[in-house]
């Protein structure tokens, strides 16, 4: 779960909010409390799963009856904002508060739902050498968060109440931006209520869009990307990174399209850490001269929603003069189309489950 989207939320509000209201307006509200536990996906924070974490999580929710192609070829999805309480029920862990920008996917007649968020989180006690040096967890207040539910879903039940109920798994990582990083992921059981703002006022999905085969030619993208990281040493320091990318990509259909590139990496982390290890482990061997950078190709996937589409990318380093986490690395994230050829990108680079820094890119579709 290190390796989940780190969606900014601006980018996915855009996406939900950004266009033109639509006749008829719907709206619903519901509450989730939750209880569960903190899953071991790092031995290192085996020390903090020793209690259960609840909460509740809140929902706001648009609906869309098919102004839009995009909604008629998903089942007509929800757009939303959530907020999340989560007391960890760990003084070293503290508690969450969170905000996300998030879609409702339905399915099996619209009696089951899925729901994805993306967003950020506020830690009420973060570690700190002095006064919280257990909580490896969080290593800043500010993090991200990704959380995910799958729940029977039942509404207009009762003049405008409905029931829902299900699993809920909420992610929280800086994404390395400042160490520790180990991060949490929590699964839990919610139940809890829906209601329709509109009463019971009768809903109809307009079905306008003909389904139409989307063809396009090859198209060669040029990205640029960066941020700020650090490595697992604490206290080592965070710096910039520059990463030039270019690729050919191939829409497929509505939905779907596929990428082929290749990208150099300027971590300056590395350079840090190439010091770091020279210095105080000669047993490792590192040449304290050696080249930061890397260069590597990558194969992705790209689903189109709207003009916020979803990208997943596997990766291999082909210079790769120095040796962290292994030569495959991953990138997930969101892309925003502001128009036929610009597009700006927030996504999460990581080896397997560990994350490596979250960027933020800036592309041109030629």
């Amino acid at each position: 779960m290190d390796t989940r989207f780190f969606y900014v939320c601006l980018l996915s509000c855009l996406s939900c909010f950004s266009q033109k209201e639509e006749t008829p307006k719907s709206f619903t509200i519901d509450a989730n409390p939750f209880y569960g536990s903190i899953m071991l996906h790092n031995t290192d924070i085996s020390h903090l799963i020793n209690a259960h974490p609840a909460g509740v999580i809140l929902g706001f929710n648009k609906k869309n009856f098919g102004s839009k192609e995009w909604h008629q070829e998903y089942n007509y999805p929800d757009t939303g904002i959530s907020f999340v309480y989560q007391d960890m029920n760990d003084a070293v862990l503290g508690k969450n508060y969170s905000l996300y920008a998030h879609y409702n996917f339905y399915f099996f007649k619209r009696n089951m739902q899925f729901r994805i968020g993306q967003g950020l989180a506020y830690n009420t006690n973060p570690y700190d050498k002095n006064e919280n040096f257990r909580g490896n967890a969080y290593g800043s207040h500010i993090m991200s968060s990704t959380f995910m539910m799958l729940n029977y879903h039942k509404e207009q039940l009762f003049k405008g109440l409905g029931i829902k109920a299900g699993i809920s798994i909420i992610h929280y990582s800086n994404a390395n931006v400042k160490a520790p990083n180990t991060s949490t992921n929590t699964f839990a059981f919610n139940a809890g209520l829906v209601y329709d703002l509109n009463g019971n006022e009768e809903v109809v999905y307009l079905k306008k869009f003909e389904k139409k085969k989307i063809t396009q030619p090859l198209k060669a993208n040029l990205v640029f990307r960066s941020g700020i990281n650090e490595s697992d040493v604490i206290n080592s320091g965070q710096f910039p990174f520059y990463i030039f990318s270019a690729y050919a990509d191939k829409r497929l259909s509505r939905k779907s399209g596929i990428q082929l590139g290749a990208e150099v990496f300027f971590s300056n982390f590395l350079k840090e850490l190439i010091r770091f290890q020279s210095i105080s482990f000669p047993e490792l061997n590192v040449d304290p001269d050696t080249d930061y950078k890397r260069v590597g190709m990558f194969l992705g996937y790209e689903l189109y929603i709207s003009k916020l589409s979803a990208i997943a990318q596997l990766g291999y380093y082909l210079y790769y003069p120095f040796d962290f986490e292994g030569r495959l690395y991953n990138r997930i994230g969101l892309k925003y189309y502001f128009g036929k050829k610009l597009f700006g990108a927030v996504t999460l680079k990581s080896h397997g489950a560990a994350a490596e820094a979250v960027e933020f890119g800036l592309g041109i579709r030629l």
